[in-house]
């Protein structure tokens, strides 16, 4: 018998990186042309948050809920936790998340919450459109094909940057609480990256 210290972290992934692939590749599918959708609402959230629409924040908060329950349900419930039994906990985090900010979408109202500062906003519209716009072009720079893209609105990671940033750049009420969920899913994304690579 091998000695505990002779494992790795990737002899405890529950499958390969060839299968997670393919998993994405097969939900992309799936689910297109959500993707256009998706897209185009993490757009309309930078613009109406950007221009400090009033009620952006709101907006905001209603939107990211209504993302969160479905990538908690279509990807992780649905499609992520035949693979991974850990899965179905995400799924209850990502619901748990749009409860809280459906909540506070309803009961926040204007000006309750000072503004951010300028450089604080400036960082949280640069985190938010690196997670609408940028981040599905992360599987060009690692080799892999468009249909592996992990898109807002549709794959946890980009969903948690964004709103991350979001979070940043609003006028939001309980913004360390309403982060701790998307910090923690962000953390999982980067260790299960790293446990990915070939």
């Amino acid at each position: 018998m091998s000695e505990w210290w002779t494992y790795r972290l990737s002899d405890f992934l529950m499958f390969s990186p060839a299968t997670y692939w393919r998993l994405l590749e097969r939900y992309n599918r799936e689910v297109w042309p959500l993707h256009l959708l998706a897209i185009a609402a993490g757009a309309m959230l930078l613009w109406w948050v950007a221009v400090r629409a009033r009620a952006a924040g709101q907006l905001a908060a209603a939107v990211l809920a209504a993302v969160w329950l479905w990538v908690g349900w279509a990807f992780h419930w649905q499609r992520y936790a035949p693979i991974n039994w850990a899965a179905e906990y995400f799924a209850m985090a990502f619901a748990l998340q749009a409860v809280l900010l459906f909540a506070v979408a309803a009961t926040a109202k204007v000006g309750d919450t000072p503004p951010a500062g300028p450089l604080v906003r400036a960082g949280g519209l640069a985190l938010a459109a690196i997670g609408v716009f940028a981040y599905p072009f992360l599987a060009f720079a690692a080799g892999r094909p468009w249909s592996q893209a992990e898109v807002f609105g549709l794959m946890p990671d980009p969903t948690a940057l964004a709103t991350l940033g979001f979070l940043l750049a609003t006028r939001l009420p309980r913004r360390g609480w309403l982060a701790v969920i998307p910090a923690l899913s962000l953390a999982v994304g980067l260790a299960t990256a790293l446990l990915l690579r070939p």
